[in-house]
């Protein structure tokens, strides 16, 4: 399965991206679907997850009560609504498939971030 990530771009400080993640049309298939990032000169972070069956969610204290992660299990889909973005969430944003969020083995090709102050 191919994971295609979407929805990045340029916002002001305090303003609004939806990410999407698709499948390539195939179905999703493994347990967790995840959304990390990558700012320049630091290594990849963890952002949020989901479990694709019971849709719990997890996210990293950075985000959490300003991001939201959900899926659409009928489109092969999973999203990441991201509020009151701030210019430190300027990253590449990776979403990612696999077992749990320590053993993703399945990336998009990233999507570009940038907050603007």
């Amino acid at each position: 399965v191919q994971l295609q990530a979407s929805g990045g771009g340029l916002v002001q400080a305090g303003g609004s991206l939806r990410l999407s993640c698709a499948t390539s049309g195939r179905t999703f298939s493994s347990h967790v679907m995840g959304w990390f990032r990558q700012a320049p000169g630091k290594e990849r972070e963890f952002v949020a997850s989901i479990t694709w069956d019971g849709g719990l969610t997890l996210y990293a204290d950075s985000v959490k009560g300003r991001f939201i992660i959900s899926r659409d299990k009928a489109k092969n889909t999973g999203n990441l609504q991201m509020n009151s973005l701030k210019p430190e969430d300027t990253a590449v944003y990776y979403c990612g498939a696999g077992a749990n969020v320590l053993t993703m083995n399945t990336w998009g090709q990233g999507t570009l971030v940038t907050v603007s102050s």
